[in-house]
């Protein structure tokens, strides 16, 4: 079944590319060291350029985005505005970023495994994706 693995691997990365938009707007607006919010804001608009390019082979595929589910980006709000609530230090918005960085690559591999008939443009995105956030997370480090 190539064209459902190749929806269902590219309906995973939109959904992991708009979770991490989403995540990066979540603590945007606390940083106050212009480094770390350049870096964010760049790793937002990669994330946003590689949704773009996902979103495009959905609608090559007659298919749909996907959104995050709402109880992974509700356990992901609870999340950040706690910890942002007791501590709004770069290292606590570095440690949010981490993390999540973790999930996304960890899930978009199971997916990529999972979904191993998916076409090569799909698995070269998402491939691309994970990239992103192997980047993002190393780039973060210096933070922490």
């Amino acid at each position: 079944m190539e064209n459902n693995d190749t929806i269902n691997l590219l309906k995973e990365c939109d959904s992991g590319s708009k979770m991490a938009v989403a995540s990066i707007d979540e603590v945007l607006e606390k940083i106050t060291d212009s480094d770390m919010k350049q870096l964010l804001t760049k790793s937002k608009s990669h994330h946003e350029e590689l949704g773009n390019e996902i979103h495009e082979q959905l609608l090559r595929h007659h298919s749909e985005e996907k959104d995050p589910s709402i109880m992974a980006k509700g356990m992901s709000w609870m999340k950040t505005n706690m910890k942002m609530s007791m501590d709004e230090s770069n290292a606590t918005v570095a440690d949010l970023m981490t993390e999540g960085c973790d999930m996304g690559i960890k899930t978009l591999y199971r997916y990529l495994n999972q979904y191993q008939a998916a076409d090569h443009t799909a698995k070269e995105l998402c491939r691309k994706l994970i990239s992103i956030e192997e980047q993002f997370r190393s780039d973060l480090h210096s933070y922490l």
